[in-house]
Order: structure tokens, then C-alpha cells, then sequence
């Protein structure tokens, strides 16, 4: 989006929505798990390899397109801790901004912390990183979805290319992260250019601005090197003299629909905000905010209502300060159709952002890159739906998810506690899941007792109860599946300090 990064100052409002559990999003444990392989799409929806339907409900992680030339927060934290917390939320799906700057030769990351930390990207180039990070989020069950984001670190475009990165250098490179990542279904997708605005235009036959021209250009490139991927394509901010956020019209869709060569690989994507981004004449507008589905169907929604392909919104955001846009998250969540009622048929989304330094949203995380906002995260629980099965080689023998080795047929798991952050009055706490067994967990729970006088004074991504100093947490609605060789996390703060790590039992069914 246009925004620059600066951290975010303000705290969301307390407006607390109720965390309401996503029923029916949690895999039936008889059911193969959805999500396995390459995607593509039937109608409006996205189905895996076997021809289950699947939903994107996911998350933005920024910084590969900034002059860190690496994702932010890695200052603070190792890449696979919050790569964990993003499944403990619930969040299936990483959209992964970048400049064409990480595939220059040599390009170096940035801001990251090997203090205990990240010690294995120690000495690698960003796109080595980026290797990384697509290698454990495969491994923990999240999708990803590259978003070309911007030619170079130094600011956003509204076309495709620039004087110094031409459309011929956005082509290769898109060609070469296609075929980097060829036969690692992890990386399910690919956003050919973020928000495209003014001068683009939408079918005006001018190759030099044509976004949709453009993007089958660039589209049937990335499919020749891979013809597995999808192929994310925003809008533009004008069409016929009516205007939007920039990448969010697709009104010239109707008209001038995407060509690709291979059939079932085309998503249409879009972006929409609030007023902490900008002032839309809709958020004005008498009738507010009874008249956003029919703003929203105007712009992008009718793509999806009409069956002509997938819509995902890419990007959504705010820092939920004002009631109007409190009002407008609420709105659109219900809008995007809730798990439970349409399970998969219904609009994929990636919420912006995970990063607190998005200065005009905020994020997921609050300032410490830590503490969940529990609030904002709150808003979208009725819209995320279940994560998808880890990739990479299946275990060896004796390994504990092998039926030869130990857990046989029942359901078992390890929990392992850390502290993530301590002061002299309280202190932050993560404990992650793991399913040691050969079968699906369908729940787990986790207990432990301190030595000292310690309280739970907040926990997120599980219910607890605690009887003097012994500590009884239970899975939450969306994370008590836990595959073969999974994990689960949930965290909790506690008062006071010091107290240092208890040992841990964990049961599971």
C-alpha cells in the first residue's frame, strides 16, 4: 500500500469484538487435510492438488522490499518464532513483499539479530533467506505468495516498471523466482506487481500503461517457467473516470477479463483501507456503513459473485483508532463471508500487516514484536480457516511420526516453554505444541507449576485455568488440529519475574 514505515504510535481502541471460533474450519480428523501441492481454480474458488477447495486467510509480512532487503522484525526475533505464532493464530498463508533488488547478485539482508538468534542465516544473501523462510513455513504448514511489491527499495510505482528496472528485468526476475522455487509447493503463487495506479489504465490498449496487457505478458512468462503457480493479479485505481484504492479496481474485468495460456491459474486481487490510510467519499456517505457491500461489489466483489475467478484481498488494514473504522473492519470481515457458514467458498484474504511499524495500520504484533493485538486480531477469527499440511520428506524410521517408531497409534505431544521477554514486574511467555504421535491431533492440553508466587495475567491462542501455582492451558477453537509432525503455539503474559522455566506435561487427543 502507499504508506511509509514508521512505527505505528497508537494502541488499537479497545472496541473488543467477541473471538469467535471458526466451528467448522477445523479439518474432519477422517478427511485428508486441504491444501497438499500445487493449487489452481474452479469458478471462484481455489482447489489443492486433490481437489479440495481451499481458503487463503492469511497474513503480510514486509520488508524484502525495503532497503533492509529482508523481513523486519528479525531485529527483535527468530524468524521460525514468529513463523509459529502466525499458524498459532490461525493465519494459513504468508503474503511475502519484495523489491527486484533481492535478486541482484549479492544482495545482503540487513537488521538482523544472530545474538541467539537467526544463527542460521548467518552469512546468507537475502534471496538465501528468503530460502529460509519458504523452507520452515513449508515445514509448518503455511502457504506463500511472493508480491512483487516494488522495481527497487526506494519507493513504490504506479506502473510496472521504471526508468532503471524496465519491464524486461521485472519479467526475468519473475521468471526466476518461479523457476527457483519450481517443484516446492510451498511458494503456491506469485502477485505480479503491487497496486498499480495512475497512469495505469485497464484495457485502454496502450501497451505502456495497460496493466492487464501487461500482466498476461508477464502471467504466461511465470507459467512457462512453472505452469503450476498462481497468478495474482491486482487492479488498477481508475477505470472509466471512476476511481479507488490503488490496485483495488477491477471493474475493467467485465470487459477485458485476463488471458493466460494455461487454463485455472488466474486469481484477481484487490486492496482496500480505512481512514487511517486515506479518506474514501463512502466513509462519508449518509447511509455508512450499510452502503459498503455495494461499494465493495462494484470494485471487486461482483469478480467472485458472478463466478468468474477467485478474489483475494491482498491487502486490508488500519489501525482501528476511529469508529469508522471499527465499523469498516467489522463490515468488511462479514463481507469476505465467514468460515463457518461458506467454509471455502468465499474471498481469500492476506490482512495487512503482521510488521507494528506500518505506520498508518500497525499490525498484528504491537511494538515489542511480541504481544498480539488481541483486539485487532480478534476481528478476524470468523474468517480464518484451517492451516495446510507441512511439506518436506516424510520421517524416517524410528522418527517419533513413523507408526514403527514411538507414539504408535495414539495421540501424543511435547510442549516446550520459553521466555521471550522478562522485566522486573512480569514477564512474556510462548509454549509450543508439538505432535510426537503418528495420528492428527484434535486437541491438547498443557500443564505446568511454577516454584514461585507467578500469575497468568493475559493469555492468547488458548483458554487456562490456574489453581495456586499449577497452570492448565487448553487448545483454542483454531489450533487444536495439529498434523503429524505439527505444532501449535500459544503464549501468555505473567507476573511477577523471575521465575525462570517450569518443566511441562502435555496430553492430546
Amino acid at each position: 500500500m502507499f504508506r511509509t514505515l514508521r512505527r505505528a504510535l497508537c494502541v488499537a481502541a479497545a472496541l473488543l469484538l467477541p473471538l469467535a471460533g471458526v466451528q467448522s474450519a477445523q479439518a474432519d480428523a477422517g478427511t485428508k487435510a486441504a491444501g497438499g501441492g500445487y493449487w489452481h481454480t474452479s469458478g471462484r474458488q481455489i482447489l489443492d492438488a486433490a481437489g479440495q477447495p481451499v481458503r487463503i486467510a492469511g497474513i503480510n509480512w514486509f520488508g524484502f522490499e525495503t532497503d533492509s532487503h529482508v523481513v523486519h522484525g528479525l531485529w527483535a526475533r527468530d524468524y521460525k518464532s514468529m513463523i509459529d505464532q502466525m499458524k498459532s493464530l490461525g493465519y494459513n498463508t504468508i503474503r511475502m513483499p519484495y523489491s527486484d533488488d533481492i535478486l541482484k547478485s549479492g544482495t545482503m539482508p540487513d537488521s538482523i539479530n544472530f545474538d541467539g538468534k537467526n544463527t542460521d542465516l548467518r552469512g546468507l544473501t537475502s534471496l538465501q533467506v528468503l530460502d529460509r523462510i519458504v523452507a520452515y513455513a513449508g515445514q509448518a504448514g503455511l502457504k506463500i505468495v511472493l508480491d512483487r511489491h516494488r522495481p527497487d527499495a526506494a519507493g513504490q510505482s504506479a506502473l510496472w516498471y521504471t526508468a532503471s528496472v524496465p519491464e524486461s528485468t521485472w519479467i526475468t526476475n519473475l521468471k526466476a523466482l518461479a523457476t527457483r522455487y519450481k517443484g516446492n509447493s510451498t511458494v503456491v503463487g506469485i502477485d505480479l506487481h503491487n497496486e498499480p495506479h495512475d497512469p495505469a489504465c485497464w484495457g485502454c490498449g496502450d501497451t505502456a500503461r495497460d496493466w492487464r496487457l501487461a500482466a498476461q505478458r508477464a502471467g504466461n512468462a511465470v507459467l512457462s517457467a512453472n505452469p503450476e503457480l498462481l497468478i495474482m493479479v491486482e487492479g488498477v485505481q481508475s477505470y472509466n473516470g471512476t476511481n479507488g484504492w490503488w490496485g483495488g479496481n477491477l471493474m475493467g474485468v467485465a470487459q477485458y477479463p485476463v488471458q493466460l495460456d494455461v487454463p485455472g491459474r488466474l486469481v484477481y486481487s484487490a486492496h482496500d483501507y480505512a481512514t487511517s490510510v486515506a479518506q474514501q467519499p463512502w466513509f462519508s456517505d449518509p447511509a455508512f456503513p450499510s452502503n459498503l457491500p455495494g461499494i465493495w461489489d462494484k470494485y471487486w466483489g461482483y469478480v467472485f459473485k458472478q463466478n468468474i475467478a477467485p478474489v483475494w484481498l491482498g491487502e486490508f488494514g488500519t489501525t482501528l483508532q476511529s469508529a469508522v473504522d471499527q465499523k469498516w473492519l467489522a463490515e468488511l470481515v462479514k463481507y469476505l463471508r465467514s468460515t463457518s457458514t461458506y467454509g471455502a467458498d468465499s474471498f481469500q484474504w492476506t490482512f495487512w500487516s503482521w510488521n507494528p511499524n506500518s505506520g498508518d495500520t500497525g499490525g498484528i504484533l504491537k511494538d515489542d514484536w511480541q504481544t498480539v493485538d488481541t483486539v485487532k486480531d480478534g476481528y478476524l477469527a470468523a474468517v480464518k480457516a484451517p492451516g495446510f499440511t507441512g511439506g518436506g520428506s516424510g520421517p524416517g524410521p524410528g522418527d517419533p511420526g513413523d507408526p514403527g517408531g514411538p507414539g504408535g497409534g495414539t495421540a501424543a505431544c511435547t510442549a516446550a516453554y520459553t521466555v521471550s521477554s522478562e522485566w522486573g514486574g512480569g514477564f512474556n511467555a510462548e509454549v509450543k505444541v508439538t505432535n510426537t504421535s503418528a495420528v492428527p491431533l484434535k486437541s491438547w492440553k498443557v500443564s505446568w507449576t511454577w516454584s514461585g508466587s507467578q500469575k497468568v495475567t493475559s493469555m492468547w491462542n488458548a483458554s487456562h485455568t490456574q489453581s495456586g501455582a499449577t497452570v492448565t492451558a487448553v487448545n483454542a477453537a483454531h489450533n487444536g488440529s495439529v498434523p503429524v509432525g505439527g505444532s501449535a503455539s500459544f503464549g501468555f503474559g505473567g507476573a511477577p519475574g523471575g521465575g525462570g522455566a517450569p518443566s511441562v506435561s502435555c496430553t492430546a487427543t
